[in-house]
């Protein structure tokens, strides 16, 4: 890793014992790894593709957070999805994280994904100035 970089490893990558960071600072940006969003009780993703956009979410929002930002702190976000057809139900949910503009943003159809799961978010972010 290069020098001056800070790893950001939540609790539960730590328990898990995953092979990466939450997330890492390098100068004033903030690389997110990929997130998704498995009901915490079962380890699999929720009944309903909302449901789980809103879990893959909250996984997005908690880590800026633990950076100290916010969901308007981040500059750009991929998602990757296991079907296009799921593109607007993912918006709906998407939207409500946003209080002001939107970051840029690629939606991708990938096919399956780790898990099952329908959708995956990674971002990049910014410290405010």
């Amino acid at each position: 890793m290069p020098a001056g970089a800070k790893r950001i490893r939540s609790e539960r990558t730590v328990r898990s014992n995953l092979p990466f960071s939450d997330a890492v600072w390098h100068g004033d940006t903030l690389y997110i790894s990929g997130q998704i969003g498995l009901d915490p009780k079962t380890g699999k993703p929720p009944a309903t593709a909302e449901e789980e956009a809103q879990l893959v979410m909250d996984n997005v929002k908690r880590t800026l957070e633990s950076a100290g930002l916010t969901m308007d702190d981040l500059l750009s976000v991929q998602i990757f999805c296991s079907d296009v057809a799921l593109f607007e139900k993912f918006n709906v949910v998407y939207r409500t994280f946003f209080k002001g503009e939107f970051p840029a943003r690629a939606f991708l159809g990938s096919g399956r994904l780790l898990f099952d799961a329908r959708f995956e978010v990674q971002g990049i972010a910014g410290k405010p100035r």
